[in-house]
């Protein structure tokens, strides 16, 4: 009889705690892998910057064939790039692709790892990084997860100069190489010392590659093949490999899979070079732990060749003898790593399926929570249910697990009052440009935050004690996904959410402020008001309001209005809300992100938005958008009067379009919308008739058309200003642009965030006028920023310039030229 398996998560399973699931489920193939795995003792660390930067074929080859303990450290979350998917932006697109991450990690069977520090957008060498990035800091977090992780190899996937192609990758592989030997002085980051020891990784390559017209491979370098086909897992490594890239969905990269021979290739950084395996000189078998170590490996030799796949369960008695001898041996890491692998074995090949959780989706600290733990023994092992553990309740059940008997045990807990928050612990303080600030030395590194709720649950199997954590989940049956998991989210007990995170005041009057109150317990009942900056007056000063039940919503309307305005100067501020419920003050509002490729996403950033002053004049009201990858153009439009509507087919194709005063597309729209090759001719009519139309930045593949305009132009691979303080000069100073409906000085480029702009046009027409010209430091000026060319009785416009940052952003400068730039005088 084929029976059901679980298994707990591999090893650091704290760090990759599994999402919207169930226990996970092995099946007895995937046990024979493990069995395997128990049998090897090495482990290889991957080191780069930036999710989508790993190499997906070689962790799974290295994980799941040579089954070496595998993980990948990207030095960043990848909060800088561009969301192909949605409209978030920075610290909330990390989140998406840290949890991209994960998914991948979960296919290719490696480990995720990651630095504190930020992508703050393209760089364009090691010096600009790390003037921005803590280099000291980072470092030290590269150090903690060797000495924590213990590689025998390190594997860095760029160069240490500019083939790397971006300051980030460069930087990754120059902290590869520090981190390296720093990892084994016990003088550097002495106050790691009492939680981890020093360790010397054997060496340290580089994984060369062929792409991107960059082949830095050669066929003298070490080489190897990592096209295998695993008979166990019915696929080859380059299939798990696409599989596991193609979680990178914000990305875009989705690749086909690859099947047969693939090669490749290293070259020695430090340490001495492989020549018949990346882990010559290390002994990866048990002999390696002294004290029993060699003994240990012959008892799992034989459970491997004993091993019966239709009876996974008969391996049991051995796994046991086998966890005996491990936990004798004196302490070192690969007794706790091969104690944890063997104890998830024998949960496996017992077929013990457990999980723990809430039948609600937040809950508050401080209140009761119904919750329920769940077992089923699916073999004839003898299982004894000892206790639960769940928080600061323990229930004794001394309890007999019978085979494939479902036993479901409720259970009512107090949520301690000092739980903390479902928020990111990278985001739980205010952060400088490039670093977050993580203030407890464990957590660094870790993908996640460990569960806040967790079940102990502790079992007698066949004599010997478990204590198997499971963390609390909400559970429940959605009528077309079925039985789903999410995330516990612990909440506080009222939330407050601004209907706009930017305010733009351009006359002295006041502007509705709403603020919806949601309940997150029973009986919420308190006082709310704005923290306004000085300049700024509120009103009412503050009101009452009363939630009964939890989920309950309430709506309160403050009018916020700038007491003064200074001339032609902008000014920009933040202002905050304010709950007062017994006492306590929270100023947390309630920020989700749902897609179906990654769990939801829960955090609580401040109830805060910003203020914005400025002068700003437009002679239109009525706006077309093209939406594209996603951005917040079309809401910030809105901010300062535009009428925006958003164009679909009807609009376009039905000649609807003369009734706006300019139409925009959205950033990447002829990358991402494949009726605009069809659309293209309708807009360039609508500009001949006497229209504005307004082109945000494309990349140069694949585009919908190649005419993006009414004369010819091209996009660069690369052209772009990174240094978001750069100078800008003007190149048409008379052009009607710089100076209708406002007035562009200097002074409209100051505060701007990230980058000026990107992609770059190149070999423009004559037709077109080129703005500005800008360039970053030591290189020469780019004047592809931004085009403006007269068709027919309209106005064309292609910028690359980073609007889609400064509008949401509150930047002032950069709403007076976006208006201008789809202002025409009619």
């Amino acid at each position: 009889m084929l029976v059901r398996i679980s298994l707990l998560l591999t090893a650091l399973a704290a760090q990759l705690t599994a999402w919207a699931q169930p226990s996970p489920v092995l099946n007895a193939a995937d046990i024979k892998l493990q069995l395997r795995k128990l049998d090897t003792l090495g482990s290889v660390l991957y080191m780069a910057a930036h999710p989508d930067d790993e190499n997906t074929r070689l962790l799974g080859y290295l994980a799941k064939e040579k089954l070496y303990r595998t993980g990948y450290l990207s030095l960043t979350r990848g909060d800088g790039g561009q969301n192909l998917v949605g409209n978030e932006q920075g610290e909330l697109l990390g989140l998406i692709r840290t949890q991209e991450l994960l998914a991948a990690r979960r296919i290719d069977g490696a480990e995720q790892f990651f630095t504190r520090a930020q992508d703050f957008g393209f760089s364009k060498n090691p010096q600009e990084t790390f003037t921005i990035w803590d280099r000291e800091k980072i470092l030290a977090d590269a150090v903690w997860v060797i000495r924590q992780f213990q590689p025998d190899v390190i594997i860095c996937r760029f160069p240490a100069d500019s083939r790397a192609g971006h300051g980030h990758h460069t930087g990754s592989a120059m902290l590869a190489a520090e981190a390296f030997t720093a990892a084994a002085d016990p003088k550097r980051f002495p106050e790691q010392l009492k939680y981890v020891k020093p360790w010397q990784a054997k060496r340290l390559l580089w994984n060369t590659f062929n792409f991107g017209g960059n082949n830095t491979t050669a066929p003298d370098q070490y080489k190897i093949d990592v096209g295998a086909f695993n008979v166990l897992l019915g696929r080859g490594y380059g299939e798990i490999a696409a599989e596991s890239r193609s979680q990178h969905k914000s990305q875009g990269f989705g690749v086909a899979a690859s099947r047969g021979s693939s090669l490749e290739y290293f070259t020695t950084i430090q340490g001495d070079a492989p020549k018949q395996s990346l882990m010559d000189g290390v002994n990866t078998s048990w002999e390696r732990v002294p004290g029993g170590g060699k003994a240990i490996g012959e008892m799992v030799d034989k459970v491997i060749a004993s091993y019966q796949v239709e009876d996974p369960a008969a391996s049991v008695p051995a796994l046991l003898a086998i966890r005996k001898a491990i936990t004798a041996l004196p302490d070192s890491y690969w007794k706790t790593q091969k104690l944890k692998e063997t104890e998830q074995l024998v949960l496996a090949c017992a077929g013990l399926w457990m999980e723990a959780y809430s039948t609600t989706a937040e809950t508050v600290p401080g209140q009761p929570l119904q919750a329920s733990v769940q077992l089923i023994n699916n073999s004839h092992v003898p299982v004894r249910l000892q206790s639960i553990q769940l928080q600061d309740k323990d229930t004794t059940l001394n309890k007999q697990l019978e085979f494939d008997q479902f036993v479901s045990i409720p259970q009512m807990i107090t949520v301690p009052a000092n739980t903390a928050l479902s928020q990111p612990y990278w985001l739980a303080a205010p952060h400088p440009l490039g670093m977050y600030m993580i203030a407890d030395q464990q957590l660094v590194g870790r993908p996640e935050n460990i569960p806040a709720l967790q079940a102990a649950i502790h079992l007698e199997i066949d004599g010997q004690a478990f204590t198997v954590q499971r963390p609390l989940q909400y559970k429940h049956t959605d009528p077309v996904k079925g039985e789903v998991y999410e995330p516990l989210v612990i909440a506080p007990p009222v939330l407050a959410n601004l209907n706009n995170q930017v305010f733009i005041f351009t006359e002295p009057q006041a502007q509705p402020v709403t603020v919806k109150l949601k309940a997150m317990a029973d009986g919420t009942t308190g006082t709310v008001q704005l923290q306004v900056p000085g300049g700024f007056k509120a009103s009412p000063e503050q009101q009452s309001f009363t939630l009964n039940h939890k989920g309950d919503e309430t709506e309160v309307l403050f009018n916020l209005v700038p007491v003064q305005m200074n001339g032609n100067s902008s000014r920009v501020d933040t202002f905050n809300v304010a709950a007062t419920v017994n006492g306590h003050v929270y100023t947390q509002s309630l920020q989700t992100i749902h897609y179906d490729h990654i769990p939801p996403i829960t955090l609580f950033p401040p109830a805060a938005a910003r203020v914005v002053s400025l002068r700003l004049k437009h002679n239109g009201n009525k706006l077309g958008y093209i939406a594209g990858a996603g951005d917040l153009v079309a809401a910030s439009l809105q901010q300062v009067g535009y009428e925006v509507t958003l164009l679909d087919e009807k609009d376009i194709m039905g000649g609807r379009l003369q009734q706006y005063d300019a139409i925009i597309a959205g950033v990447r729209a002829y990358n991402t919308n494949e009726r605009l090759k069809y659309w293209q001719p309708r807009l360039m009519e609508y500009v001949k008739n006497g229209g504005t139309l307004l082109v945000q930045y494309n990349t140069v593949g694949p585009l919908v058309t190649s005419q993006l305009g009414p004369y010819p132009f091209s996009l660069s691979r690369g052209d772009r200003v990174t240094d978001e303080n750069a100078k800008v000069t003007w190149l048409q100073p008379n052009d009607e642009v710089m100076h209708y409906p406002n007035e562009i000085t200097q002074q409209d480029f100051d505060g701007w965030v990230q980058e000026r702009g990107l992609y770059f046009t190149v070999n423009a027409a004559s037709e077109y006028r080129r703005l500005f010209a800008m360039n970053d430091k030591g290189e020469q000026p780019l004047d592809g920023s931004t085009l403006v060319a007269n068709y027919g009785k309209g106005r064309y416009v292609y910028t690359s310039l980073a609007f889609f940052r400064e509008l949401p952003a509150g930047v002032p400068g950069a709403y007076r030229l976006f208006v201008n730039l789809i202002s025409a005088k009619k």
